[in-house]
């Protein structure tokens, strides 16, 4: 039974009769996977991935055949392994032994850290050890007690202490290689855009980000101006799937292709990790600098 779908009664079974075991088990899960969505989603930084893993986890109970006592811890920890697994397997590298100094962290901190997840912290989340991560979101994020998070770790709550505060450290300081890169910033908005993850795209966006098209462009459709955040978010949301990342002159951004040729140069302006202005650019003389990259760092 997939718990996205209503249950229905079992032959021999009414409505009236109340649901049987297997039905209930469904609601009950269907109940706690928005929470677990959200979870995973922080976790791994990637929506979809976090709507496979949750539904691993349904896989798991529904075949488990266990009485469990308390169907949100199990939920909780189950769902947390697999997201390290999937952690670990991007990241197949050992981890570092843990030499941490404990401090006692502020409260304060410790709200403003989980209130600013967001592009930059996002990136560097994906340089944390899996462990890190998920002490981290799983502590400062959603307010896990290290009791938990240490029986999802296997290790015990004094390390799983020391991995949030040195991954709280790394968080509050990054260090001057962590900051985002205007082309991740780049291929972090085209991503949103084909995957039409709005609120994504506003993230990314300076709050007065403007669109501007030069004559060639708008002669092949694009818009001559698109002014503030919300608009030009509305603008990509769902679009740019014939974009490709390149690179003109020294500078990652994106284009439109048809039949294999750049059509549309989408130059991309980034304030502060942030997209602030975006030029669709069609001149032939602009179009012949555009090259091909494979998404990866151009430099």
């Amino acid at each position: 039974m997939d718990p996205r779908e209503n249950p229905r009664p079992p032959a021999g079974e009414t409505a009236g009769t109340g649901p049987s075991a297997a039905a209930e088990l469904a609601q009950r899960f269907a109940a706690e996977r928005p929470r677990l969505v959200g979870l995973a989603a922080r976790v791994l930084g990637d929506h979809a991935e976090a709507e496979d893993i949750v539904q691993q986890a349904w896989l798991r109970l529904d075949g488990s055949g266990e009485d469990i006592e308390n169907l949100p811890a199990w939920l909780t920890t189950v769902t947390t392994r697999l997201c390290l697994d999937r952690l670990r397997r991007r990241t197949p590298i050992p981890e570092e032994e843990i030499e941490v100094e404990e401090v006692a962290p502020d409260p304060a901190d410790d709200v403003a850290l989980a209130d600013a997840v967001g592009v930059a912290l996002q990136v560097v989340l994906d340089r944390l050890t899996p462990n890190e991560r998920i002490a981290f979101v799983m502590h400062d994020s959603f307010g896990f007690e290290f009791t938990t998070i240490a029986a999802v770790l296997g290790s015990t709550p004094a390390a799983a202490r020391k991995l949030a505060s040195r991954a709280r450290a790394k968080v509050a300081q990054p260090r001057s290689e962590d900051a985002l890169a205007d082309w991740e910033v780049v291929d972090a908005f085209m991503a949103a855009a084909r995957e039409g993850d709005f609120s994504r795209l506003v993230q990314l966006l300076a709050p007065d980000a403007v669109v501007r098209g030069d004559e060639q462009a708008i002669l092949t459709g694009t818009p001559a101006r698109i002014d503030g955040r919300d608009d030009v978010a509305s603008f990509f949301n769902g679009s740019a799937h014939a974009a490709l990342p390149v690179i003109v002159d020294g500078r990652a951004g994106s284009a439109w292709f048809h039949r294999g040729e750049a059509k549309v140069l989408f130059d991309f302006t980034i304030v502060d990790g942030r997209v602030q202005r975006i030029d669709f650019r069609a001149d032939p003389q602009v179009i012949a600098k555009v090259a091909r990259r494979d998404g990866a760092d151009p430099r």
